[in-house]
């Protein structure tokens, strides 16, 4: 990608109605553009974070066995009136057609739509457990947004339902599901900061599990135990941890970036949806699910992975591998190079940019590998390699180079 051709231009100064150190530097760098409060377009740099976000939760969920499918955002009052939820949620976005006078809402979740889905399908015991998941864009009708994509009206979510036959099966599959959770948020970059965290389980159970990931800029208070690498929930109001029962807890602000939570047969019932047992008999389908949100999930990442410059990206999800730059000396060729061996590059080749500003680009943007073309590089022949997340330059052979790109994320 030529810079010259990167839509929009980077802006020097933080946006006024912005707090969060995400917000400030994704809009500032080209990754976002806010419509209104809550509600955020993601340009070609965010869509890009976002696509490798939602590719890594695919792959997971892939392999924790589940099909993709695609549901409404639009959905019945019928089906919420079933639920009891079209009164008593708060947040959901509700209206009338001009023409049918019917209500329809505006999905924030899924279990209105997931659930009589599938129970227009006669399932019997061997076709269970069952896992169907999507990756769609949810409406809620926050009271409060605030800190960028960490808190919208409109954000992309990922919602996995499993179905089961028994509340055994449902609980291993559970505890697997945590596994895959830890992979996902490894995966991008945040696993280190990030605390399975127990939360109420509401009527379903005595717990649910939320994932929180450490920052000053969170709005959720946790006490996390060092011990188990686990988190409390301030809700809960326990002064130990279930795990290890130790009461040295530490008091930490986080963001949330996921859940998971046994339903049990909360939206099975009211949609009869049931499965025929070996001796005949019709039983409620027992359902859990697993929630990650991929907008806020992108939020946190540039939220704990930044510096006074601007964003610093891990590998995994950065929108580019490499930031090339020419100063006075064109990097043309080794722009094809890097194109020839398939490592994505953003080739800063403007002519009207100082060198500084092209440096001052490239930290704000925050991908990991900046490498500077100039002309004493290539009186050298040479290049200059920079990790964003290090101080240090080496001057490194094009080949050489080449090869450590291909193998290096």
């Amino acid at each position: 990608m030529l810079q010259s051709k990167l839509f929009p231009k980077t802006l020097r100064e933080d946006p006024r109605d912005e707090i969060s150190a995400n917000a400030k530097f994704l809009v500032r760098a080209g990754f976002v553009d806010k419509l209104m409060a809550g509600v955020y377009t993601y340009l070609p740099l965010g869509l890009q974070v976002l696509k490798k976000i939602e590719n890594i939760i695919r792959e997971e969920m892939n392999k924790a066995g589940g099909q993709e499918i695609l549901m409404p955002v639009l959905q019945p009052k019928e089906n919420w009136v079933k639920t009891g939820r079209w009164d008593s949620l708060d947040s959901l976005f509700k209206f009338v057609s001009h023409y049918s006078k019917t209500e329809f809402a505006l999905g924030p979740t899924h279990e209105e739509i997931i659930s009589p889905l599938v129970a227009k399908v006669s399932i019997s015991y061997k076709d269970l457990p069952l896992y169907i998941f999507q990756i769609q864009t949810k409406f809620r009708d926050e009271k409060r947004v605030k800190s960028g994509i960490l808190r919208g009206r409109e954000f992309l979510m990922k919602d996995l339902y499993s179905f089961h036959a028994d509340e055994k099966d449902m609980n291993k599959y559970y505890e697997k599901m945590k596994t895959h959770y830890k992979n996902i948020f490894d995966k991008c970059g945040i696993g280190e900061k990030t605390y399975i965290t127990f939360a109420s389980g509401g009527s379903f159970s005595k717990y649910s599990h939320e994932y929180q990931t450490i920052t000053e800029a969170g709005e959720d208070k946790i006490f996390l135990c060092e011990k188990c690498k686990i988190a409390i929930n301030s809700e809960l109001n326990q002064n130990a941890c279930p795990e290890c029962g130790n009461k040295d807890l530490k008091e930490k602000k986080a963001i949330e970036v996921g859940n998971i939570f046994p339903l049990k047969t909360k939206y099975s019932e009211p949609f009869g949806l049931k499965f025929t047992d070996k001796d005949g008999s019709q039983k409620d389908i027992i359902m859990g699910c697993y929630g990650i949100g991929l907008s806020r999930l992108m939020g946190a990442i540039a939220e704990i992975n930044h510096d006074k410059k601007g964003i610093i990206w891990p590998e995994s999800v950065a929108p580019f591998k490499v930031h090339l730059i020419e100063i006075g000396e064109s990097a043309k060729e080794f722009y094809k190079d890097l194109q020839k061996a398939n490592i994505e590059v953003l080739y800063d080749e403007r002519e009207d940019v100082t060198a500084g500003e092209k440096f001052a680009d490239a930290d704000l943007i925050g991908i990991p590998y900046r490498i500077v073309v100039s002309e004493k590089t290539t009186k050298d022949k040479k290049v200059e390699l920079k990790r964003r997340d290090s101080e240090k330059i080496k001057l490194i052979d094009k080949k050489e180079l080449l090869k450590i790109m291909e193998h290096v994320g």
